[in-house]
């Protein structure tokens, strides 16, 4: 298999250098990135680092602001210029409804015109989306109903939800192409793959069984996160055999 890393995993070091990190996540055996944040560096100087390294930008990781009509123009142009065919949204302020209305509006505005350009919408999810806010809106279930974004599940997100990451992979099997991969303790508290009690075998199972693409997330610095990252990659290829 071939997997991919959200570099927000490394924000210790991506800040301060970007290249010098895709490289050595690159040597590590990921084969393709998330990006949380591009740094001041334009999509040339970003296509030339991935190219040298050899990686791929599958993703990123955006704010809505990116999506609104005075600069969603500007945002298709970077990602056609680092190469990258997917825009994910990792979280919002859906405290009302209105808010949360709000938001399907400017996904439903962004999400044809970026498709007619070769990029797809997503949504990440937190915990938090799938349990009612102080009004009784469940995100999650309106951005089911309601759009027709993608999904980029994180699974530990769901597991720490108390919901079953297997059968919300099942359920949403249609509007899936990207999964996070991640582990963890109850409570938001973040591991390396294979050192917390998420279901990582099972979804890493039922990902392959769909065909899901995987991305890598570990929100711990333990000493570092790109030390965190690399026992994930070597705790894949271990499992993967």
């Amino acid at each position: 298999m071939d997997y991919g890393l959200q570099l927000y995993s490394v924000r210790d070091f991506t800040g301060n250098d970007l290249p010098g990190t895709l490289k050595k996540v690159a040597e590590m055996g990921y084969e393709f990135v998330e990006f949380a944040g591009f740094f001041g560096y334009t999509d040339v100087q970003i296509k030339a680092m991935l190219d040298e390294y050899g990686l791929k930008a599958y993703a990123t990781h955006c704010g809505t602001g990116m999506l609104l009509p005075e600069n969603i123009d500007e945002t298709i142009r970077f990602h056609k210029g680092i190469g990258c065919g997917n825009f994910i949204i990792p979280g919002d302020d859906f405290s009302t409804n209105a808010k949360i209305d709000r938001f399907i509006d400017i996904m439903n505005f962004a999400q044809p015109k970026l498709l007619e350009n070769g990029i797809k919408l997503h949504y990440h999810n937190h915990s938090s989306e799938f349990f009612p806010n102080s009004e009784g809106g469940v995100v999650h279930t309106e951005l089911e109903k309601r759009t027709n974004m993608l999904f980029e599940i994180d699974t530990y997100w769901v597991y720490n939800a108390d919901l079953d990451p297997i059968a919300t992979l099942e359920r949403l099997k249609d509007r899936i192409e990207v999964i996070h991969l991640r582990d963890g303790l109850k409570g938001g508290i973040p591991t390396a793959l294979g050192e917390g009690k998420a279901p990582v075998l099972d979804v890493l199972k039922k990902a392959k069984e769909l065909g899901f693409k995987m991305i890598v997330e570990a929100e711990n610095e333990d000493p570092d996160g790109l030390a965190v990252v690399k026992r994930c990659i070597d705790w894949l290829k271990k499992v993967d055999g």
